[in-house]
């Protein structure tokens, strides 16, 4: 008992990386060698997954808010270059994934399953949605984590707090700063978080519960992975003209790793938001470009849309040709940017790409199931992309930023 006292109190003084990393071990041997204890340790993880859910809309909210209050004239924010980072990135990811479809070719198994869902029927309701979500009520924008209304909402009471007081806009910074303290302490609980998300997860599932979709599993985390390690890191030279993986590498292991297990973009904010102070980020861009892309940075999600729409395609015996295939790519970037933040967001746009083809709702249903099958890897891998992004194309234009004022 003394001696494993001594190894929490060795690991509790180790960095949060280092913790979740023994929490990922403790959960895989914990569901290897005691399922049940496992699946009782499940809400853990769903303890960690809601704290992150609920804080964050508030934090959001008010450091937006405070941010834009509290900002001097001429300020610069940095949220041009970023904006342009997130689109191109997530048309990039469409391209990549359109690219490696054709290299490896998916089809799928598809069986009768029952509609549950309504997807969109077309780029015109997603756009549709997205108007309506940023005129939404305030307190239900709060409520249903509705980030797009949320940051409407705020930029619209800082830009009006500019002209108030003082004293009223020190009291709204105060708040922002103790609800990022709040945010720290939740933060600092992912390693128990993800060790019960973890554990339940593997006992529930197994490892070769996605055996008959290997191939599939495959051709996405792949191309995931290309543009991790390869297309993204490219963008961030482009901007800051120096050797980018340091960077990229540190976002992945600091906001991808705890993306990967928490399967949300949204509850991911804060941790994002502490991963910016860290790096010294300027706040006033941070604090709005990290929800923002929460939202609109869906890389991932372009890659989800494409591959598995192109594996359909496939399936039926349909030709793709160049145009169509570039068209493909448009349309999965521009429905991306309309998927929510949470878990499986992008799999109900995936019958929007399939109209494109002529493809049926109800195969294009199907196609959503295959989706939710694998999703226990592909909405992972999905979201730390996405999320460790943000990170990325935030800090790319800050520093390049920092760069050409020092010229």
């Amino acid at each position: 008992m003394k001696l494993l006292s001594l190894w929490v109190t060795r690991i509790a003084r180790t960095s949060l990386v280092l913790q979740i990393l023994f929490g990922i071990i403790a959960g895989i041997l914990l569901a290897l060698y005691a399922p049940d204890w496992a699946q009782n340790i499940a809400f853990l993880g769903e303890l960690f997954v809601d704290a992150l859910k609920a804080i964050a809309p508030i934090l959001v909210f008010l450091l937006v808010a405070a941010s834009i209050a509290n900002q001097k004239r001429n300020t610069q924010t940095n949220l041009r270059p970023v904006i342009m980072l997130y689109l191109l990135g997530t048309f990039f990811a469409a391209l990549a994934a359109v690219s490696v479809s054709f290299l490896f070719p998916s089809t799928l198994v598809l069986q009768t399953t029952e509609q549950t869902m309504s997807p969109p029927d077309g780029i015109g309701e997603v756009l549709h949605t997205l108007l309506f979500k940023m005129v939404d009520n305030p307190i239900k924008a709060l409520m249903n984590g509705n980030y797009i209304g949320i940051l409407v909402w705020a930029i619209g009471l800082g830009l009006t707090l500019k002209h108030g007081s003082d004293a009223t806009k020190k009291v709204f910074w105060d708040m922002s700063h103790g609800v990022s303290n709040m945010v720290r302490f939740v933060i600092h609980l992912a390693p128990i978080g993800i060790f019960g998300l973890v554990a339940a997860s593997i006992a529930s599932t197994g490892f070769d519960a996605m055996a008959s979709y290997l191939h599939l599993l495959a051709v996405l985390i792949c191309t995931m992975l290309f543009m991790a390690l390869v297309v993204n890191p490219l963008l961030v030279f482009y901007k800051i003209r120096r050797n980018p993986y340091p960077l990229v590498l540190m976002c992945l292991r600091e906001s991808g790793v705890t993306a990967f297990f928490t399967r949300s973009s949204a509850a991911n904010i804060p941790v994002n938001m502490a991963l910016c102070e860290r790096l010294k980020l300027h706040e006033d861009t941070y604090s709005v470009s990290i929800p923002l892309g929460a939202t609109i940075n869906m890389g991932g999600a372009a890659i989800t849309i494409t591959v598995l729409t192109l594996a359909a395609v496939n399936t039926l015996g349909y030709n793709v040709d160049l145009p169509t295939a570039l068209l493909l790519s448009i349309v999965a970037a521009v429905s991306a940017c309309g998927a929510s933040g949470v878990a499986g967001g992008s799999l109900l746009l995936i019958p929007l790409a399939c109209s494109l083809f002529g493809i049926t709702n109800e195969l294009a249903m199907q196609v959503v199931a295959v989706g939710m099958i694998i999703g226990v890897l592909q909405d992972s891998a999905e979201t730390a992309l996405n999320s460790s992004t943000d990170v990325i194309f935030t800090a790319a234009a800050c520093i390049a930023e920092e760069q050409q004022g020092e010229v």
